[in-house]
């Protein structure tokens, strides 16, 4: 009986490191840029229309143009309502994270 406890206590102690371990690995750009999937394609491809890609987008270009909507200056439907919920630091971890995609 008491074998099984400290098996089962093991058991939940290593599937614990292991969830930890994979979330660890993930980024707060690469989760927020699911977000952007939604518009701009999977893994910010391109998807046709008049919505961009993402992926392989110049860094500082992609930083000025979401700081743009974020303050107004740049007029648009959806992002500039969208930008505002995220700080400059998260808008330049994006566009990082968006720059080092291959298109």
């Amino acid at each position: 009986m008491k074998t099984w406890a400290t098996l089962r206590v093991a058991l939940a102690l290593s599937a614990a490191t292991f969830a930890s371990a994979s979330y660890a690995e993930i980024t707060n750009a690469e989760l927020s840029a699911t977000t952007c999937f939604m518009c701009h394609g999977p893994e910010g491809k391109y998807v046709g229309a008049s919505i961009p890609p993402l992926a392989g987008y110049p860094e500082k270009v992609m930083i000025q143009q979401l700081k743009d909507f974020k303050n107004g200056k740049r007029a648009s439907t959806v992002m500039q309502r969208h930008m505002k919920g995220y700080s400059d630091e998260e808008i330049e971890a994006l566009a990082l994270y968006f720059s080092k995609l291959k298109p």
